[in-house]
């Protein structure tokens, strides 16, 4: 373990009031409350050992990287090439030169969307997404298809939030180009069976994105094993910085498109007739990168990996249970998504309350959660609310917290009546 005891982990798991001694955030009053951060699905916290380590690079490391030839700009390309040999790690890709750095999950699948799509796809082309589908896996998609003259098929859910499978194997034809599908769903934690649904893709040799940005920070990642053609994720979901996320593509997928943005470090040549360009990942790294948030990146997926990543699911899916089972216990408290597997996500309804009325009382008492469309307005459509509350979990939160939830949740019904 390289950012954390071995003294935390016991044989049952994690001591949880030892890590969160990591995150000087944790220790916020608010509204004379302690904070209880139950936002983790839009953005995670970030300990201590992580940001001293973007404090280092930026007090001692500091310089652009891949040209120069001084002490500084060596020691950040170094550095910098680290923290992708250690992305590569965390999610198995088979080679580092695979794994591109992007500014997050948004920019990664506009990445795909428009290197690959704009290359490869054609009028009547189809491209299957599902209802799950963040707004960040649905619009790229769709500017591409308008400018191809490509169709979007999309992939039902029930009424539990579980994809249909079946359905999604009969939209398979001869006109089919391409898959987006999420890992898990940020609206309402379903984990999706993506390793059988990349296999039926490629029965039909499509290739397949992932949208992992709610499965890498909560889930064992291995895109060897699930096949997947893409994958991508984000830092700040991950106890790291924003502006900073991960591509993986299959090396041969990203020889073949082209770059999305053009600029410097991207190229092998240029005259005003012709630019060659780079090698991958240089290939889709335009411009001066995050340098900074790179090698923050590679400090938390080392704290992520020295906790353990399947202490962390199973701390997690404890925290969902306790909180589905006290929810479940709460009249008036509608859980919505109720899929068989599930990560850390419980998204609820308060009859006769709005949701954002539901977020500032709760807020009141130091409970921070998400309300609204959640990026998935899709997914609102199929349930019929034109909102939810989210509480979403991390690896640092307690079963206290989870009380404090829903003590909170019984004051905003003792408000309204």
């Amino acid at each position: 373990m390289s950012a954390i005891d071995s003294a935390v982990l016991d044989s049952r798991g994690l001591d949880v009031e030892r890590i969160r001694e990591d995150f000087p955030i944790l220790r916020l009053q608010v509204n004379d409350h302690p904070l209880v951060f139950l936002d983790n699905a839009a953005s995670s916290q970030m300990p201590q050992p992580v940001i001293d380590r973007w404090v280092k690079y930026q007090t001692s490391e500091h310089a652009n990287i891949h040209r120069a030839v001084h002490y500084l700009s060596e020691k950040a390309t170094a550095e910098y090439e680290s923290a992708r040999r250690k992305a590569q790690r965390f999610i198995n890709a088979p080679d580092e030169h695979a794994v591109i750095f992007t500014s997050g999950t948004t920019d990664g699948i506009n990445l795909v969307a428009h290197g690959y799509g704009r290359k490869f796809f054609r009028e009547g082309d189809e491209i299957i997404l599902t209802t799950l589908e963040h707004h960040s896996n649905i619009v790229p998609w769709q500017m591409v298809a308008e400018e191809k003259g490509a169709k979007i098929r999309v992939v039902p859910i029930n009424d539990h939030g579980e994809l249909d499978v079946e359905e999604y194997r009969r939209l398979f034809n001869a006109k089919t180009k391409f898959v987006g599908v999420t890992h898990v769903s940020n609206a309402l934690g379903t984990i999706t069976p993506v390793k059988e649904m990349i296999a039926i893709a490629h029965e039909h040799g499509v290739p397949v994105l992932v949208d992992g940005a709610q499965a890498a920070p909560h889930l064992p990642v291995d895109v060897q094993d699930l096949d997947c053609d893409f994958y991508v994720f984000s830092g700040h979901k991950l106890c790291g910085p924003t502006g900073i996320g991960i591509l993986y593509g299959k090396a041969a997928l990203l020889e073949k498109m082209q770059p999305f943005k053009g600029g410097g470090d991207m190229i092998l040549s240029v005259t005003f007739e012709k630019t060659t360009y780079n090698t991958i990942p240089h290939k889709f790294e335009a411009g001066t990168p995050p340098i900074a948030a790179a090698i923050t990146l590679g400090a938390a997926i080392d704290y992520l990996t020295g906790v353990g990543i399947e202490r962390i699911a199973a701390h997690e899916t404890d925290l969902l249970d306790y909180a589905t089972q006290e929810v479940n216990r709460t009249p008036g408290v509608r859980i919505i998504g109720t899929a068989e597997r599930k990560a850390a996500v419980l998204s609820f309804a308060v009859e006769g309350v709005h949701p954002h009325d539901v977020g500032t009382l709760l807020n009141e008492e130091g409970v921070a959660i998400r309300t609204g469309h959640h990026c998935a307005q899709p997914v609102m459509q199929r349930f019929k609310v034109p909102a939810t509350c989210r509480a979403s979990f991390a690896f640092y939160n307690t079963m206290s917290e989870v009380d404090a939830l829903v003590a909170a949740i019984r004051k905003v019904q003792k408000v309204f009546g």
